[in-house]
């Protein structure tokens, strides 16, 4: 299980709406018991149809192609107003038995293709999805108390953190939301979990409260952090930096790019982040 990269195509079987900006949506497909996994912050992609089509056209697989490249490149192939859009997600939870996996979409005010999918969703609905796999997945580092750090497209994979965490871990998340209307229950960690949510329409930004958290992040020894990639960037920075956390406790990932998608081609300073990943990884 998860030992190539699958595409499959899932239905939507209910639509709900848990906060003002965000639709829980939960998708069917046989082969889902066979592809995920319990495992926190399982990624993957969903692929989005184009205007006049029901189903978005995807390419078939190769059983030769473990890793997907030829797929890729066919997918590629396909004319750019035909090619689906494509944006990652995590898997939110998933229910065995119903076989039906939650995925959150945050209904940003842009006007993505993801967040206008999202908004008017309907049970039947159809999306391709490529992964999640193992292949990709990133151990939690170990911790005696870890800081979990965030924007609302962190939230579902901050919930599997928080339920994957051993117990005893002690646990504070900063979370950054629109407003207070966008704040939700967080699953209880085992050992408990201490939640600061951050506003911007009080002119919060999560960079600047962890680096004011001052004594509240005394004691934590590793940290994982999600959302906007240039926040990212700097919250690293500063927990390695001047909170003196080993680059190894630090696991990053930055899911999107202010003013770009996922359309858009890398920048520099992404490459370079990128190069800098993959040296801390080796």
């Amino acid at each position: 299980m998860g030992q190539a990269l699958p595409v499959t195509y899932v239905r939507v079987m209910d639509v709900e709406r848990v906060t003002p900006g965000t639709a829980r949506i939960g998708f069917t497909a046989e082969e889902l018991p066979g592809l995920l996994e319990d495992r926190p912050d399982q990624q993957m992609k969903l692929c989005l149809p184009r205007a006049g089509q029901a189903v978005p056209r995807l390419p078939e697989r190769d059983a030769d192609d473990p890793y997907g490249m030829r797929w890729y490149e066919a997918y590629l192939a396909v004319p750019e107003a035909e090619r689906p859009w494509m944006r990652s997600f995590t898997v939110r939870s998933y229910d065995r038995e119903r076989n039906v996996m939650a995925v959150d979409f945050v209904l940003h005010g842009d006007g993505g293709p993801a967040a206008r999918w999202g908004a008017s969703a309907r049970v039947g609905d159809v999306l391709g999805m490529v992964g999640p796999s193992s292949l990709y997945a990133r151990p939690l580092p170990a911790a005696r108390r870890m800081l979990l750090a965030g924007d609302e497209t962190a939230l579902p994979a901050i919930a599997t953190v928080l339920e994957a965490l051993p117990a005893g871990t002690g646990v504070v998340v900063y979370a950054e939301v629109a407003d207070a209307a966008e704040e939700r229950e967080l699953p209880a960690a085992a050992g408990g979990a201490e939640v600061r949510w951050v506003h911007r329409d009080r002119g919060g930004s999560l960079v600047d409260a962890v680096r004011d958290a001052g004594a509240d992040l005394d004691g934590v020894d590793a940290a994982w952090v999600a959302g906007e990639a240039s926040a990212v960037r700097a919250l690293r920075r500063h927990l390695v930096e001047d909170r003196e956390l080993p680059k190894a406790a630090v696991e990053f990932s930055g899911y999107w790019r202010r003013a770009l998608t996922q359309d858009d081609a890398p920048t520099e300073e992404d490459l370079a982040w990128a190069a800098e990943r993959a040296a801390d990884a080796s």
